[in-house]
């Protein structure tokens, strides 16, 4: 696989990868029915994740991070998909959207204060982006920025926001003021959980994801000072989302080839032991067909995914090549687990049976970081705007 130039060099990677992809399959496999039942990830799990800085795996080395590139970080969202998605979800926008934003925005201030205590977990930071009339499209915003002498004054309310329950730190999306034709308007602040006026509500009841959590978030007259804000500068905020989606799209797609591939081994291990008049399910043509289509959409997923993580490391593509990733993985991962579910028949609608779960968790993934309508347009208006420029 390509990887660039990265601070990880490529067998030093290998290990890492097996180390992740040994502890999802001997010690997070095993309790995903235990999270399932308490909707919650268990505190030595945390820990452990921690110590092995999957926290930090995408924050570079200067920070405390293990500095992986994209091409890396797909492998390793390849190898978190195998398991319940909110187990990844715990330090997602730590590695992903919040933490990335920092990175590839923040002053070096900013970055000295918040990247080292994200990187080690000690921090947990959270992308307040989402809102209602604003998800997929942040132009849409409405939570605004005001002003206050040398700091700023932020009113709005957002939704759905991962991790704002256990945050220490919101990544706030805000307009500060109206769109033009040169400046969307849209800046992003530092806001630290315990400034007054955040206010966070209860955790949101989810169809899937057990044990992530997600809440609405509300700012009152919440005032931060002129440090809160990202690069110091009022127009970043919009490049920041955008960048940080694009990254995160393609990191969302592994994560859906992870899933499938857990479908379909679910799907191919109950297919030789179950019977139907005596006969192994999996005898039957089409059953195998079922689970062709499975490992063809795995597969052309998998390479989708590298080839898109290696042209956005190279800077060759990271606009339409991101989307059309996340649009074909997470379709591809939704008719995956729906054909396991009915290579289990009756089983598979069963609550505790693995590929029941993975039907459920894998809807949110058509949804967030950009529904697929938008990975549509993006793409198939990119391409357009591309020909007539060159024409």
């Amino acid at each position: 696989m390509y990887t660039g130039n990265p601070e990880v060099p490529d067998d030093v990677f290998a290990d890492v990868l097996k180390q992740i992809t040994e502890f999802v399959r001997e010690r997070v496999v095993p309790r995903e029915l235990e999270i399932l039942a308490t909707d919650a990830i268990p505190d030595d799990l945390r820990r452990q994740a921690a110590e092995m800085g999957l926290f930090g795996y995408a924050i570079p080395e200067k920070w405390g991070g293990l500095g992986l590139d994209l091409a890396q970080d797909v492998e390793i969202a390849m190898a978190l998909g195998y398991t319940t998605l909110s187990f990844r979800s715990m330090f997602g926008t730590n590695n992903g959207i919040a933490g990335q934003v920092l990175v590839g925005f923040g002053t070096q201030e900013q970055q000295e204060r918040w990247l080292p205590g994200i990187a080690s977990g000690e921090v947990v930071a959270s992308f307040a982006l989402t809102e209602v009339g604003a998800g997929s499209n942040p132009a849409g915003l409405r939570t605004s920025a005001t002003r206050d002498g040398d700091g700023w004054v932020i009113e709005g309310t957002k939704q759905f926001i991962t991790n704002a329950t256990t945050a220490g730190l919101f990544v706030v999306f805000a307009r500060t003021a109206p769109a033009t034709e040169t400046s969307t308007g849209i800046a992003v602040f530092l806001v630290p959980a315990d400034t007054p006026g955040l206010e966070v509500g209860v955790k949101d009841s989810k169809m899937g994801q057990e044990g992530s959590r997600t809440a609405e978030v509300g700012f009152h007259g919440v005032r931060v000072g002129p440090d809160a804000l990202v690069g110091g500068d009022g127009d970043v905020g919009y490049r920041a989302a955008m960048t940080s989606l694009a990254r995160g799209r393609i990191h969302i797609a592994g994560l859906a080839v992870g899933t499938a591939q857990r479908a379909l081994e679910e799907s191919v291990a109950y297919a030789v032991t179950a019977t139907q008049g005596g006969t192994p399910i999996g005898d039957f043509q089409l059953v195998q067909a079922m689970i062709a289509d499975q490992q063809t959409g795995v597969l052309a997923g998998r390479a989708m995914v590298r080839e898109a993580a290696r042209a956005y490391v190279t800077g060759e593509d990271r606009r339409i090549a991101p989307s059309a990733a996340k649009l074909y993985c997470t379709e591809m991962v939704g008719t995956v687990a729906d054909l396991a579910v009915q290579v289990h028949g009756g089983a598979g609608y069963m609550r505790e049976v693995p590929v029941e779960r993975i039907y459920r968790d894998v809807r949110l993934l058509r949804l967030y970081e950009g529904t697929s309508e938008i990975q549509r347009l993006i793409i198939g208006g990119g391409l357009v705007r591309a020909a007539k420029k060159a024409s």
